[in-house]
């Protein structure tokens, strides 16, 4: 008589890690519902289109993944992170801890009977050292529950070992920095085409963290579309509280067209080429009238440097893909406002 399929629920980055992770659990015969967590730091932009990104990754990599938004408690844990921040604004140990204990109330969702995740111990200098690997696991309540494929040989037996739902004898003992074993596991399971090392969180960038930080240390509320669109482009605070948020390049007035909320205006020179422009909190005719000029100022620019502009703003609509041609709040003719006046504006 064959037992019933055992069923593991794993954190999924999306990285090298996480993927031979769960083809190495799965070469076991054992079911892995991968689960990605997104924030507005890292994949919330998947949830606009999460059944393609379902299916990219079941294509690829023969993994079902699901997306799980977590938005409120992170927001809340970065107030005052118990174990503390990093060299920047990340919360790197009180993360981990978030998202398996996560995990760990989904596990009846899916019938699931332990969690796995791609930690290798000496990747991460914050959260994948020895002692704060244990620490995780003790206040995520996942002691005997989270499973580390790419690294279990080295820990303590998990409760999935012990009970022989996995055998450990199959499982590995990867360390350091270096990503070699886990491409060769990829390799061995027939992956070649994953993402290459990224540069990490966002919280852990030293410009972006720094944004984010003072965001917390000056706003009473905490809000997902303020941090979406505090994430992108040139961020400029005018002088009657608007807020302007300037495109650098095609993907950023991409990523800024996805942040609008209600209430919003989106700018657009109309004589020649300028960036993608969101003006948040612009009900004061100065600032409308500031961030018109400063659209100017970043516009495409004549022999002689920028050039004057007829500005049109419209009331922002999330389900644009462009800049509306109905809308229109109204019309400004502006010269571009030299730097000198708007330097100290810039966050």
């Amino acid at each position: 008589m064959s037992r019933p399929q055992v069923t593991a629920l794993a954190l999924f980055s999306g990285g090298l890690d996480s993927i031979v992770s769960c083809r190495v659990i799965m070469s076991q015969g054992i079911r892995v519902q991968a689960v990605k967590f997104v924030t507005p730091f890292f994949g919330y932009e998947l949830l606009a289109k999460e059944e393609a990104y379902r299916e990219e990754i079941r294509a690829k990599y023969g993994i079902d993944v699901c997306l799980r938004d977590v938005s409120a408690p992170y927001l809340r844990l970065l107030h005052d992170p118990p174990h503390g921040f990093g060299k920047n604004f990340n919360p790197c140990i009180d993360c981990k801890i978030l998202l398996c204990d996560e995990a760990r109330r989904m596990l009846p969702e899916f019938g699931a009977s332990f969690i796995i995740s791609g930690e290798v111990i000496g990747q991460r200098p914050m959260s994948q050292r020895k002692d704060t690997l244990r620490v995780i696991e003790r206040d995520s309540g996942c002691a005997g529950l989270l499973l580390r494929p790419l690294c279990a040989k080295s820990q303590q037996p998990t409760r999935a070992e012990e009970e022989g739902l996995v055998d450990r004898e199959r499982l590995h003992d990867l360390s350091g920095r270096g990503r070699h074993g886990q491409m060769e596991l990829a390799a061995g399971f027939g992956i070649t085409d994953y993402p290459a090392p990224a540069g990490g969180c966002v919280l852990t960038d030293p410009i972006k963290s720094k944004q984010i930080a003072r965001h917390y240390a000056e706003e009473k509320e905490i809000r997902v579309e303020n941090l979406r669109l505090l994430l992108v482009g040139r961020q400029i605070r005018l002088p009657h509280g608007g807020w302007l948020a300037l495109g650098r390049s095609q993907r950023e007035n991409d990523q800024l067209l996805a942040a609008r909320a209600p209430g919003d205006l989106q700018l657009k020179l109309m004589e020649r080429p300028g960036p993608a422009a969101l003006l948040r909190h612009g009900e004061h005719p100065e600032d409308r009238r500031l961030a018109a000029a400063i659209v100017a100022r970043y516009a495409k620019k004549g022999p002689d440097g920028p050039l004057p502009g007829t500005v049109a703003l419209f009331a922002a609509t999330a389900d644009s893909d462009t800049v509306p041609t109905e809308g229109r709040v109204e019309t400004l003719r502006v010269e571009p406002l030299a730097d000198a006046i708007f330097s100290e504006w810039r966050r």
